[in-house]
């Protein structure tokens, strides 16, 4: 088996809340600016541990998600050997298959890749996400009428093949990089768990 990952996605964007990706539907506003965080709990990539580990992409999307082309910049935690980053590169940029294969094919351009400090935590359905300098969120779950998190299954789009989202909302969402300056309060957010095998 190629890699087999477990752990948790914090996710934000500039579209309003519902994020209307998830469905299939146009970003708000036409385009779409996101972070997308993976931290991986435990797991092994063509048999090197990456557990402990995250991998973020800042995501410029220029219309519909499923279109493709994104342009992103990847972070990977600066405590990642050189190793570690070859292993969960070649993860995400499709390489070696499975459910993250299609995730990955709707990247047109990697602009570039980063190693920088990472702040992730996660509390139930809430979570905060900082990459060095350039990116800092805090998400906040929606919860129904039984007062667990608000769920998201079976959309046409996810970052998490095969488990719930967590909808919710960023009180702040902060990028501060060249081409993508932002500072945005009440957008949409998503978190939950993965669990990914190939």
């Amino acid at each position: 088996m190629a890699y087999q990952l477990e752990g948790k996605l914090l996710e934000v964007c500039t579209c309003n809340v519902l994020c209307p990706c998830w469905v299939g539907e146009d970003p708000d506003g036409g385009t779409c600016t996101g972070v997308l965080s993976w931290h991986v709990e435990k797991g092994t990539v063509n048999g090197t541990d990456v557990s402990g580990r995250t991998l973020t992409i800042l995501t410029y999307i220029p219309g519909n998600i499923l279109a493709g082309n994104w342009r992103v910049i990847v972070y990977v935690d600066d405590g990642a050997t050189d190793e570690q980053q070859q292993a969960l590169l070649d993860v995400w940029t499709g390489k070696l298959g499975g459910p993250v294969a299609d995730l990955a094919q709707l990247v047109g351009e990697v602009v570039a890749v980063e190693r920088q400090p990472v702040t992730f935590q996660v509390e139930g359905a809430a979570g905060r996400l900082a990459i060095g300098n350039a990116i800092e969120a805090e998400l906040e779950p929606f919860t129904g009428a039984t007062g667990e998190p608000t769920a998201l299954h079976d959309t046409v789009f996810t970052t998490i093949p095969g488990s719930p989202a967590y909808a919710g909302k960023a009180s702040f969402y902060r990028v501060a990089v060249p081409d993508y300056e932002l500072s945005l309060e009440g957008h949409n957010a998503i978190s939950g768990s993965f669990r990914f095998a190939a």
